[in-house]
């Protein structure tokens, strides 16, 4: 599908880091700019968004966003509206949803205004729903059914699915050498997650599994690949259990899609998950995937068919599944066929562009 008319949208983001939520904002950007839709980007001067969106060619504008109310902000919003002749405004954090919809509802120019909800935090304001937004968009069902359950009118809200570049995420295209950089084997059984490094995405219960694992799977190895503020704690647990030839902490990599094609399995014992991108990536790959039975991740994993979803926080049950994938002997290949179709059919980047434009169609079409 393309766009019949250029569409201008407006993404504001107050966020400064990177994560799933502006990896999805980036993605999807660059997706809508292909589909002829006009991309402007407003972000904090010191965003991780805005220096990766202007080095893909997407154009950036910045300004402080100090606080929730900060009427400097709001001002530079209405005249970026104005002479962007945007359409759509695309809010993704609390500050810039509160600057941008108050924006976009005081100008003339009266865009549509989308809110678009990555977490599955409880949200703390229904202000940018009820009153700012005219449609929410929510990364998975189970987000858009939090958002209901909060009173939000279920006809207001559409799930559309984060979805991955399948071009990136290509194991034909994948490099080898990671294992020879690891210095295993071609047969050595690896374990990887991929992830930023927080006390909810669970690698402190991966830990706790891993000395059971390897009673069973003594020659195995795993991999940790991302950097935040847990590193300290992981990497002391890591000395603590004894197994620092046997995790590896590879910190942040730019080579994702080569790691994934490499490793035999990925887990992420995750605690809290609006969806869980990082599984999609490993499916994308060909990779079977094992996550928890919390937030949208059955959405993603189909039980015993391109991976295994188990009890969160549970050491022992993690490792018995993890201890069942490394033991077959063509299931783990098996699955990760699986997903690899499941990513084509459902969680391709070009799927996720065309559901948003017809939905910024169809809200450009709406009344005034």
């Amino acid at each position: 599908m393309s766009a019949e008319k250029k569409i201008t949208v407006l993404h504001t983001e107050s966020s400064t880091g990177w994560g799933g939520q502006e990896t999805r904002t980036f993605h999807e950007s660059l997706g809508m700019k292909k589909l002829g839709v006009k991309i402007v980007i407003l972000c904090q001067p010191d965003s991780e968004l805005g220096k990766k969106a202007k080095a893909a060619g997407i154009e950036v504008r910045t300004c402080r966003m100090k606080k929730s109310y900060d009427v400097t902000a709001v001002s530079y919003i209405l005249k970026l509206i104005k002479k962007e002749n945007v359409d759509i405004v695309n809010m993704h954090s609390g500050r810039d949803s509160l600057l941008a919809g108050i924006a976009g509802r005081l100008s003339s120019k009266k865009p549509a205004i989308v809110r678009t909800r990555h977490l599955a935090l409880p949200i703390t304001s229904k202000f940018t729903y009820n009153v700012l937004a005219h449609k929410i968009v929510t990364v998975s069902d189970y987000v858009r059914n939090y958002l209901i359950s909060e009173g939000i009118s279920p006809s207001k809200i559409d799930a559309v699915h984060t979805c991955v570049d399948i071009n990136k995420f290509d194991p034909e295209k994948a490099k080898n050498g990671f294992r020879k950089e690891l210095g295993v084997g071609a047969t050595t059984p690896i374990v990887g997650t991929v992830s930023i490094l927080r006390r909810k995405k669970g690698h402190h219960i991966l830990l706790d599994a891993i000395p059971e694992i390897l009673k069973e799977v003594p020659e195995a190895v795993f991999v940790f690949a991302g950097n935040g503020p847990q590193e300290g704690n992981i990497t002391r647990r890591i000395k603590e259990l004894g197994l620092s030839g046997k995790v590896f902490m590879l910190g942040l990599r730019h080579d994702i899609p080569d790691i994934l094609k490499s490793i035999d399995l990925f887990v992420l014992p995750t605690l809290q998950e609006a969806l869980g991108t990082s599984f999609i990536e490993a499916m994308a790959m060909e990779t079977p995937v094992i996550g928890t039975d919390v937030g949208g991740v059955s959405e993603v994993i189909e039980d015993g068919v391109n991976g295994y979803i188990v009890k969160a926080n549970d050491p022992s049950g993690l490792a018995k599944t993890i201890i069942k994938v490394l033991k077959a002997d063509q299931r783990g290949k098996i699955m990760g066929m699986e997903g690899r179709r499941m990513v084509l059919k459902k969680f391709s980047s070009e799927r996720m562009c065309d559901q948003m434009l017809v939905l910024y169609g169809s809200l450009l079409k709406r009344e005034s």
